[in-house]
């Protein structure tokens, strides 16, 4: 648990050391292929955060919230529309706030303790590790629309494993049925492999982990991911269904 904490911190600093570096008048750049801006996305961390402090803290009673909304980018969007009325720099302490309760409540907790979500409960460890994997996710678009390319870190771990333990979710999301174990094995920074699943399987996605991970986190569509090799139907089901979100 402490692990997985100590990198979601890391991943957040990261991401707000690189905010410091935009000034104010490009907060409004719209993301790529998306409505929002880089303001609306850190309002949405930051509003989450809320939601995630309480689930963790308080046995998720706020997500009784869901109920008033028809979808949950409804509810998203009440966030977004919060951070407009905001100036930058206060979007961004809405968000360290909000990111230093949760991990704060998180320390406490052990790795196999359920945690209420939108979906469905999960471990204490699976929800750092969400909130790990979307604070990547959403880096990513902000770092694309200022044209600059961001350095993959052995973090990338953490979105492996979680992309391999929601194979069963994705693939009934999609109408298939998991019938036979998928092996995962990324290539992280400095030829560091990150693998999930068992040894004994033909079923595999083999390539760079940035690559699987963007795939995962719906930032890459599967046919571009030119450098990974899958071996067999499954792992080429598994591929083109991969999701986090």
């Amino acid at each position: 648990m402490r692990e997985v904490l100590s990198d979601l911190v890391a991943e957040q600093q990261q991401l707000d050391q690189f905010l410091q570096r935009i000034t104010v008048n490009k907060w409004n750049i719209r993301l790529p292929h998306d409505e929002w801006t880089i303001r609306d996305t850190i309002s949405h961390l930051a509003h989450f955060q809320e939601y995630a402090y309480n689930a963790v803290a308080e046995d998720g009673a706020m997500l009784d919230d869901l109920d008033e909304y028809e979808s949950v980018d409804d509810m998203a969007e009440v966030g977004v529309e919060r951070g407009r009325q905001m100036r930058p720099q206060d979007v961004i302490e809405w968000w360290r706030l909000g990111r230093a309760q949760v991990v704060d409540a998180m320390s406490r907790a052990s790795a196999s303790d359920r945690v209420p979500w939108v979906y469905s409960d999960m471990s204490a460890k699976t929800f750092a590790t969400l909130q790990l994997a979307e604070v990547w996710a959403h880096g990513l678009d902000i770092y694309e629309a200022m044209d600059e390319e961001p350095e993959d870190t052995d973090r990338l771990r953490h979105v492996i494993w979680f992309a391999h333990m929601t194979l069963p979710w994705a693939f009934d999301l999609a109408g298939y049925e998991y019938t036979e174990p998928v092996r995962i094995e990324g290539i992280g920074p400095m030829y560091a492999k990150y693998v999930a699943g068992p040894e004994d399987t033909d079923q595999l996605i083999r390539g760079p982990a940035g690559e699987i991970c963007r795939v995962a986190v719906g930032r890459l569509h599967p046919d571009d991911a030119e450098n990974v090799i899958l071996k067999g139907e499954m792992a080429d089901i598994a591929f083109q269904e991969m999701r986090i979100f």
